[in-house]
Formats: structure tokens, sequence, C-alpha cells
């Protein structure tokens, strides 16, 4: 077992620079000549610290795993013209040889994971030696250290599935035999990473008490959350009772995955959650709430406006642990709609933009799937229509516009911005003077030559703080800061329902009482309700498979284009089914509305079962004998 214990060499002499993030945590080393340097006292240890964040990746930017999935896609130019982005390149196939999103190493928009976690070890190592520091401060900063460390090995865990374990540094005179490390089963890895977080929850505060100062570091409530999304992993099926890795083993034969199905796994899960939900109920976390701040905004403009603020407001009570970045102009450009003619200098066009099928995951303003609703005119749905003004808070009057875009729920048009649809932000702040959406080729959010536009007609507009991204005297734009969101309390609601549920024989009131709390944030009826008014099958919500559908499309909904559903769909095993195929939009290229309007195949995309876990770089294996890779690389 000792040889199994997963271990790095630290083999690091002078100080390193890595990169930051716009808040608390915009400090890095000075250049020093040993580790023990950034010890000596405490300012240069909580320089040190604060580097352990800063290895956290860029959640909500193109270039990182779990923003790009079958509800997202990008336009042609994005890949040929501007050069290929990691996720965007995922399309087209990973690689062995020099993987995108490498993790394992650190390139191609993966995390240097095992950079960071050998500093977080370092840390831990160290920090007992800090002369000017008060023994809890010591017990804190090694619990951060811990859950971060927790946290990455969970990402590896997610991306490449069994992973070493990397719990201490070995000394620069460890011999070839010990640095061989070796991937363990996946169940040791989950234990040890709940561990982990146990260790850390201990010491940790149960929230933020100096905000001037401290947001962004983990609490107790953050570790409690993350270790109920690392139970509900663990039980769902990709590694509970898999058997298509039966055969995936060790050298020593013995399986990575348990092919047997554990159902106690749901009830730690359940456990787990639940534990969460009391201690943010006990400490004042709730799901946001917008508040106009002025009185003439209406309350569906409200509502819609909700959507994108529940993300990007910063340290929101929802927000159980975010980190603030920068609001970069890539990530603008690659997800904002066309600068609409009133004269921004850049031409920033969306490249990465909501499918056909994002389109139509939203729910009716009846809050049932569109395909289910009794009163939706679903075959028609793509048929044109004038906006009318019984619906000018949602579509401008009179332009010609799809039915699809008409009567859906509040997350769609806060969501999604589409031809003949408005844009609240950017500079325009007043529900009277929103911007216009006309994505017709050659209008003023459509294709107007090679570089940059969307290639399904639609644009993600939920992760732009409709405040916090403002136009100047001279055309151009101010990119604000913005929270981007690790884990919120939706997201714990929905996990608890989805454990409830999968441990139950079938769903109860209380599964639907989380379910219900978001979908009354969002402003729909209770499941229960609108099933059994509106649903073509009244009945679904009541059993455990028409309750699992239900749970995993409100998760997709209310969590879309945050970079959980990728994660979602592997973890359910479902991904090699729902993300192949083809990827549809509207013809970008129609300069009429009788053209654009048409459904088109913009892409097609082959994601087989080997895709499900990253390959471990060539140049890994390579260096150690005793990995072994994974299936089908």
């Amino acid at each position: 077992m000792k040889n199994k214990i997963g271990i790095f060499v630290f083999i690091l002499l002078t100080g390193c620079v890595f990169a930051s993030c716009d808040s608390y945590i915009d400090v890095v080393p000075d250049n020093v000549a040993t580790i023990d340097n950034a010890f000596v006292d405490k300012f240069q240890a909580e320089k040190y610290l604060y580097t352990l964040y800063a290895y956290l990746p860029r959640i909500g930017h193109p270039g990182i795993e779990g923003t790009f999935d079958d509800l997202t896609w990008a336009g042609y130019t994005a890949v040929n013209d501007l050069g290929m982005t990691p996720a965007l390149a995922l399309r087209n196939g990973n690689r062995v040889n020099d993987p995108y999103l490498n993790g394992w190493e650190g390139r191609w928009g993966g995390t240097a994971t095992f950079q960071a976690i050998r500093d977080c070890n370092i840390l831990i190592e160290k920090i007992d030696e800090v002369r000017d520091m008060m023994q809890f401060e010591k017990f804190r900063w090694k619990a951060e250290a811990k859950f971060l460390k927790a946290y990455h090995h969970f990402r590896m865990l997610q991306q490449y599935g069994p992973v070493p374990i990397i719990d201490v540094n070995l000394p620069i005179t460890a011999t070839d035999d010990e640095v061989m490390i070796e991937r363990l089963p996946v169940d040791m890895v989950f234990d040890y990473i709940v561990r982990l977080l146990d260790e850390a929850a201990l010491d940790l505060p149960p929230t933020i008490e100096n905000r001037a100062i401290e947001l962004g570091r983990v609490t107790q409530a953050a570790a409690l959350a993350l270790k109920a999304k690392v139970l509900v992993t663990a039980a769902s099926p990709l590694y509970n009772g898999n058997t298509l890795y039966a055969s995936f083993t060790d050298r020593q034969g013995q399986p990575f995955f348990n092919a047997q199905y554990d159902h106690e796994k749901w009830e730690k899960a359940v456990v787990a959650c639940k534990e969460a939900i009391d201690l943010c109920d006990s400490v004042g976390y709730e799901l946001y709430e917008y508040v106009p701040l002025t009185d003439d905004m209406s309350e569906e403009t409200s509502k819609i406006v909700q959507v994108g603020q529940v993300v990007t407001d910063r340290w929101n009570a929802e927000h159980l642990w975010s980190m603030v970045w920068s609001s970069e102009p890539n990530i603008i450009d690659e997800y904002t709609v066309a600068a609409l003619e009133q004269g921004f200098n850049r031409a920033f066009r969306g490249v990465i933009n909501p499918t056909m099928k994002a389109a139509e995951m939203f729910y009716s303003n009846n809050g049932v799937p569109i395909e289910e609703d009794l009163f939706y005119d679903y075959d028609s749905r793509y048929d044109l229509t004038p906006g009318s003004i019984d619906d000018n808070k949602y579509v401008q009057t009179g332009i010609q516009t799809a039915r699809l875009h008409l009567n859906r729920e509040y997350r769609f048009y806060g969501s999604i911005a589409f031809d003949g649809g408005y844009w609240l932000g950017l500079g325009y702040t007043s529900e009277a003077g929103q911007w216009p959406v006309n994505a017709l080729n050659g209008n003023n959010s459509g294709q107007r030559g090679r570089d940059r536009f969307s290639c399904t007609g639609f644009f993600i507009k939920k992760l732009l703080h409709y405040l916090n991204t403002v136009n100047g005297t001279d055309g151009g734009y101010t990119p604000l800061p913005v929270d981007r969101s690790f884990i919120r309390l939706a997201d714990l609601y929905l996990l608890y329902a989805e454990a409830l549920n999968e441990y139950q024989t079938a769903p109860n009131e209380e599964v639907w009482e989380y379910v219900n709390r978001v979908r009354k944030r969002a402003g729909l009826e209770t499941v229960q309700d609108a099933w059994s008014e509106y649903s073509k099958n009244p009945d679904k919500y009541k059993n455990q498979s028409g309750a699992r559908e239900i749970i995993r499309r409100e998760r997709s909904i209310e969590l879309m284009f945050e970079g959980h559903r990728l994660f979602d769909l592997k973890r359910w095993n479902i991904a090699t089914a729902e993300l192949t195929g083809p990827v549809k939009g509207w013809n970008y290229m129609g300069t009429v509305a009788e053209d654009f309007y048409q459904v088109v195949t913009v892409d097609n995309i082959q994601f087989t079962d080997r895709d499900v876990l990253a390959p471990i770089p060539l140049s890994e294996m390579i260096k150690n004998r005793n990995l072994i890779q994974n299936p089908g690389w």
C-alpha cells in the first residue's frame, strides 16, 4: 500500500510566478532564494497562501473544460481564423501526444494540477514554522490548503477517472521507484477527497466575516457543499456499478472502477447534501433575488435580468464558493452579441454560441418542456410570426421572429439572445432603451464579414453582468470584474433532490421541495402543478424515472453555460449519447427572415466512449512505466 500512496517530487529551488486574478488574490510571491523564505513571517506566508488560489480554473472561460458541450458551439472563424482554443479543439477529437486541456502537465488550457497540489502540500508542511502567527490561523490556512488539494484531486478525477493520490511531497533524494506513482481506483480517490474535506471543514469558518479582505477564501459551507457534490458524483452511474470499465485494471488486476452497484453511496450523498444545506441555512446563504435599482423596471424584465445576476453579481448570498475574475476582453468577445451600430470600436461578436438544443431545452412559460406542453404548438415552433405588443418585454414589436422565441420561461430570455429579441446591458440599462438584437446576415448582430459571428443565430448573455460592462465616450467599452461561482445554493438544492430521488424508490415531497425552490425563484409553478395541468405526461413526476428526467433537465436549465453540464453528462453515463450527432442552429447566412429561419446542421460531432476519460499525455506514460493509459487511448 505504501507504494500506492501518491507522491510527487518537489525540486523547486526558486519562487514561481503564477497567473493571478483581479480580486484580493492578486498577489504572487517575490523572487526568493528558497521556499523556506516564503515562511519566514506571516506576511510572506500569506502571499504564498494566495498563490494556491491562483491555480483555480477560470470558470466560464471558453478555454476551460466544462464550458464547451452540446449546448454551446463555435463558429468557423473561431477555429480557423482566430486560433483553436483547447475546448473548441475537443470537437475534432483529443490526442495522446500533447493533449488539449492537459491537467496532468498544465498545458493547452489545463491547470497545472500536480504543481498546485505540490504547493498545497508545501504550505501544510511549512506553516508551523511561521513564528508570528496565532495557532488558529495556522489551522485555518492548513484547512484551506487541504480544501484546495481536495478540489484539485476531484477535478483530476472528473477528467481522468482513477488518478494518483498526491498526499505528501517526496524529498529530492527520492529514488526512481518512489517517483513512479500509480493510479488508484476511483473509490479510493473519492474516499481520500472526502477525508480531506472533512478535515478541512473542522478548521474553516462557517462563512466569511471579514468581507473587506477575505472574500474568495474557502469556508466550512464551501467544504460541505463540495463534499456533497463529490459524494453525488461517486454515487452516479459512471462511478457506481459501471460495467463498461470492468476490464480496466491496474498492474495487479484490481479494477479501477467497481462494477458492482452500491445503493448506499446514494445514502451518503443524501446525508452530505442535507448537512451542507443545514449549515448554509444557519449562516445566511439563500437563493438570490434581484432587486431593481429603479422603479421603472417591470417584473418581467427584472426576472430576465435576474438570470444573469444570479451568476455574475459579486459575492451574492447564493454563492457558496466563488471567485472574482477580471471581465477579460476575450471572454466578452467570445460570449456577447455583436456591437449594435451605436458604435463600439471593437467588433466583438459572440463566437461561443448556444445551439438549437440549448434554445429548445428551456421550458415553456407553463414550466414544462415545450415538447410536452399541451398548449404549446411544438410542431410550428420554427414558423415565422411578428412580435406583438403583448410580447414586447421579450421580442421587438412587429419584427418577424420564430414562434420558438415566444411563450418561454424567464430563464430562456435571461440566458440566450436571439434575432428579434433584446439585450439589456453593455451600457444600456433602461428597459425602454435595450439593445435590439437583429441577427440576419448583414444586420447589426449578424454576419458582416469573416470575423466573428454566431454560427447558430443565438448568443449567450447570461454570463455578462448587465451593469458591469459599460461603453465609454470613445465608443470603446470598460470590462469590470464579475463573479464566477464554483458552486452555488441552487446547485446544492438540485444535487440533494437528485440524491433523494435515487436513494428512494419514488420521489417524495422533500425531493420536489428543493426543486420547487429553484423554480419559484425562476417564476415557475411547482413541478406537481405544472405537470398536472400542462404536461402531456401529467404523472411523470410521480415515479423515479420520470423524476430523474425532470431533475436532470432542471439542472441543465438552471446551470446552463456555467460549466457543469459536461461533467453531469459524464457522471450520468450518458455523455456518448448526448454529445454525438448534428449540431443545429438557424441559417446565419440568411439575409431575409424566410431564409434565416431555416434549421441547418452547423457541424457534426462524434463523441465516443473513449472520450469520457481524457488521455494521459504520452510524455508522462514514457516517464512513468507504472501508469496505465485510459481505455481507447
